[in-house]
């Protein structure tokens, strides 16, 4: 009976995240405060009262998910992990989780991670879209033959994948998954090519911020979106978690290698009950719940 912590990413953000949390633990208001500090703007005011708009832009939406999800962990009695995961953005807060990355540490590496984003998207207007209802294979195969930058960036569960790359690509990947008998090709309202070699620009930004980060041993095993793998030695930890911006989150292997090492219990930590559905689908046996 293992319990996997679970934490997610982009895109589970609302209106007023984090403000219970604030009003009624005392230990979650100081880390509240440390964060604007170190981000040097008001994130929590943001995160309680701001505009949807507001919460959507990359340097506030990924450090917003970061705070709420690793102070929900990190101030709950019950918090004790066997291991952790979490989708894209959500490593970061798996590593702080686990005792990897300090919460100030990890928020700093978070919001310099969001910035280089940015500032790739801005170089390389670009796009992702989700696929409903084909063989992983399938979209691959559909993906690879097309003339520009596209490829899969999100395997989220079985019957479900995200794809990422130039704008022209994703079009023509969405017109001709259709054709193969895709159930839906949805354009997502993303800033640009997350997981995808669009990325590249800001993974060597994001390489010299973490070779300059401390690292700690951590408490259990971390699977990591590049290989769904189980890292515990830290020089690997760093190394895929600079591989991940340019490849793919490999959600759907994360839980089904998971499950295979004992995970009973799947508790998602932070905004919005995204993670659980995916895993439900991936593994059904398991239980999967908010902390």
């Amino acid at each position: 009976m293992k319990k996997a912590y679970i934490f997610p990413g982009q895109g589970a953000q609302f209106t007023g995240m984090g403000k219970d949390l604030y009003e009624n633990r005392p230990a979650a208001k100081a880390m509240f405060e440390t964060a604007n500090k170190i981000l040097g703007f008001d994130i929590t005011s943001i995160m309680f009262t701001g505009t949807a708009d507001e919460l959507k832009e990359t340097k506030v939406t990924q450090p917003a998910i970061f705070i709420h999800s690793t102070i929900l962990a990190l101030t709950a009695e019950t918090f004790r992990p066997d291991m952790v995961a979490g989708h894209s953005l959500g490593e970061f807060s798996a590593l702080v989780a686990n005792r990897t990355l300090s919460f100030e540490e990890g928020l700093s590496l978070v919001s310099q991670r969001a910035n280089a984003m940015q500032l790739a998207c801005e170089m390389n207007p670009s796009t992702m879209a989700a696929i409903l209802g084909l063989d992983d294979s399938i979209v691959e195969e559909i993906c690879s033959s097309i003339d520009e930058v596209v490829v899969a960036a999100n395997y989220n569960c079985p019957g479900q994948l995200v794809i990422s790359g130039s704008i022209k690509g994703i079009e023509i990947a969405c017109e001709k998954l259709k054709a193969a008998g895709a159930k839906r090709a949805l354009p997502l309202q993303v800033g640009g090519a997350f997981h995808s070699p669009l990325m590249e620009p800001a993974k060597e930004r994001l390489a010299a911020a973490i070779e300059k980060a401390s690292f700690s041993k951590p408490i259990c095993p971390v699977y990591q979106n590049v290989n769904a793998k189980p890292s515990m030695e830290v020089s690997v930890i760093k190394k895929n978690l600079i591989d991940q911006l340019t490849a793919p989150v490999r959600w759907t292997q994360s839980v089904q290698e998971m499950t295979s090492d004992g995970a009973t219990t799947y508790i998602e930590c932070g905004p919005g009950k995204v993670l659980q559905g995916l895993v439900k689908k991936i593994s059904p046996s398991v239980e999967a719940i908010s902390i």
